[in-house]
């Protein structure tokens, strides 16, 4: 199983990115997966749903299925490498990991503005994604070794792709 990881601060791009990777790999028959991690408390669930009545009544693991999907709800945090591990097990080709900065997997990381440069410092970053010219993000990322993109519009992931495809096991 191929992995990689979209990584950025809110409102970067990283679920657009993840998506259109998703897109393009599924769209060549591949099985993908995909894990978010969310830095915040979320509602997974629909307020006053069963599933979401279920983990008001204390229930610590809350499970809901039909003909076409399951969604498995604990009330604790699992550890990224427990997250992949249990991904393996489902055949997949890709697995698209959003967030998770300081997981060890290859990464693409996403610059709106000068301040998130640090994130080239990540470990296992391969390329990295700016939405506007910028000599400063431009700068830091030659200085880190770190091929950059120009990627102003949702439409522009082209580049990217084709520098990506040797990291995905693609030709």
């Amino acid at each position: 199983m191929h992995i990689i990881q979209i990584v950025g601060f809110k409102n970067a791009g990283k679920t657009t990115l993840t998506c259109e990777l998703v897109r393009m790999l599924a769209a060549e028959g591949y099985r993908v997966g995909t894990l978010k991690h969310d830095a915040h408390d979320f509602e997974p669930d629909v307020p006053g749903k069963d599933t979401w009545q279920h983990r008001q009544a204390g229930a610590h693991v809350t499970a809901i299925t039909s003909p076409s999907r399951t969604a498995w709800i604990q009330e604790q945090t699992t550890p990224v490498d427990e997250l992949v591990s249990r991904m393996e097990s489902h055949s997949l080709d890709y697995l698209i990991v959003e967030g998770f900065k300081s997981a060890p997997y290859p990464k693409i990381v996403l610059l709106r503005s000068e301040e998130d440069c640090m994130l080239l410092n990540l470990p296992n970053v391969i390329a990295a994604c700016y939405r506007e010219p910028n000599l400063l993000i431009e700068t830091e990322a030659e200085a880190c070794h770190i091929p950059i993109f120009l990627q102003p519009d949702i439409h522009s992931f082209a580049p990217l792709f084709q520098y990506l495809l040797p990291h995905l096991g693609l030709t």
